[in-house]
């Protein structure tokens, strides 16, 4: 993101700048396979849909508002439970440690 934010080339030496200047020792190959994963994302659309995501997921609990509280309650969990299992970041965090 912080690349995209300065509108520079996301390759592998413009990352392993970025991860050098952070501190971190980065692994060329995870390094390699971070861009090319990235290679296909319209980053600004995902920073978009990100930023949203957590606006429309508190929308149908706002919704409900003067429902049964206990229902609410229990429709919880199963939300956080959906967020856990689609957060699909884990991989491309996992990548540097």
């Amino acid at each position: 993101m912080l690349l995209h934010s300065a509108e520079k080339e996301i390759d592998d030496k413009t990352v392993t700048a970025v991860l050098t200047a952070a501190g971190v020792d980065a692994d060329k190959a995870r390094v390699k396979a971070l861009v090319a994963s990235l290679s296909d994302v319209d980053i600004g659309e995902a920073m978009a849909t990100a930023v949203a995501a957590p606006v429309a997921a508190g929308a149908p609990a706002a919704a409900v508002g003067g429902g049964d509280a206990p229902a609410a309650a229990e429709e919880a969990p199963a939300e956080e439970e959906e967020e856990e299992e689609g957060g699909g970041f884990g991989g491309l965090g996992d990548l540097f440690g």
